[in-house]
């Protein structure tokens, strides 16, 4: 999502055409795809960008299946566009993790990298991290505190702002930003311990 809002009408057109997906109007998903594809291309390309074109799939294919997942007559009501984009952030979490396992990363150390878990988490690219260890964290995480984990997925795997974020968990900004100092540090500290 970008840091700058959207225009007012262009937010609500984007929540009526996800209630009228989900009521199973097929045009409405024709629709709703050119309008928020940019978006998640942007989240699926950053998670992509420099991993060789022979290991990995294409934002564009990441885009389709998380789009898929996100739209239709089985998924629970949107009730607006910061609520779909939370969506879109677990949808593309589950799908990189996914492959990521498919490509043989379960092992120990895998090819990744270790990076800090900084402010800067949700600008780097996941070939740099360890997603499988990342997504068991994060599931210890939500065992301990699953609003914390929440916000993480939120802001790494969504790239949403801490204002989107709030908007996202109906919370406020000085929480999701307290959330994510202590999300940082706890995942810091366990995935540490488990190299």
């Amino acid at each position: 999502m970008s840091d700058q809002p959207d225009h007012p009408t262009r937010q609500a057109e984007v929540t009526q055409l996800l209630d009228r997906a989900q009521r199973g109007e097929p045009r409405a998903t024709e629709e709703l795809f050119p309008i928020v594809y940019d978006e998640l291309r942007s989240i699926a390309a950053g998670f992509l960008r420099g991993e060789s074109n022979a290991q990995t799939m294409q934002p564009t294919a990441l885009v389709h299946e998380a789009y898929l997942r996100l739209v239709g007559p089985d998924q629970a009501p949107w009730e607006n566009r910061a609520h779909f984009f939370g969506a879109a952030a677990t949808a593309i979490r589950r799908i990189l993790i996914d492959h990521a396992r498919h490509r043989g990363r379960v092992r120990r150390g895998g090819n990744a990298k270790r990076v800090p878990l900084d402010d800067g988490l949700a600008a780097v690219a996941p070939e740099e991290i360890d997603l499988v260890g990342l997504d068991a964290a994060l599931n210890k995480l939500a065992a301990v505190d699953a609003q914390k984990s929440r916000v993480v997925e939120l802001r790494f795997f969504g790239g949403l702002t801490v204002e989107q974020t709030a908007l996202v968990l109906g919370i406020s900004t000085s929480t999701v930003a307290r959330d994510w100092q202590f999300a940082r540090v706890w995942l810091s500290r366990e995935l540490s311990e488990s190299r």
